[in-house]
């Protein structure tokens, strides 16, 4: 399983990665793996605020939808329209090309919360 280890991890399976003041978002591969083939996803707008750990977008596969929850606290500067016309991107590369959107980051300490890849591959 692959799980970058310069990234943060949340328990519900987002993924965080600290570029400047910025942080991009995602799902990890495993729960990627775990929801299957993703149909549709739903990204919040451009401007819209979030708290840490407050449902932020929805994943949907041809089981279920799933809510997304903001690792960190801030304000939403960049959403990937990539994934919005082609959803399977978060499938074929979590990491890269099907991260969700990027966010400011209000408080630098949000990030001491989140797990390492280490701690966030022992509880999976």
């Amino acid at each position: 399983m692959n799980i970058p280890s310069n990234l943060f991890y949340a328990k519900t399976h987002e993924w965080a990665r600290k570029e400047g003041s910025k942080v991009y978002v995602g799902i990890t591969d495993h729960a990627q793996h775990e929801i299957t083939d993703i149909v549709h996803v739903e990204l919040p707008e451009v401007g819209k605020k979030f708290k840490k750990t407050q449902p932020c977008a929805v994943v949907e596969s041809v089981k279920s939808a799933f809510d997304i929850y903001s690792p960190v606290s801030g304000t939403v500067v960049e959403v990937n329209d990539a994934v919005l016309s082609s959803p399977e991107l978060i499938n074929q590369s979590p990491y890269e090309k099907g991260f969700f959107f990027a966010i400011e980051l209000e408080n630098e300490n949000d990030l001491k919360d989140l797990l390492s890849a280490e701690d966030y591959k022992k509880s999976i």
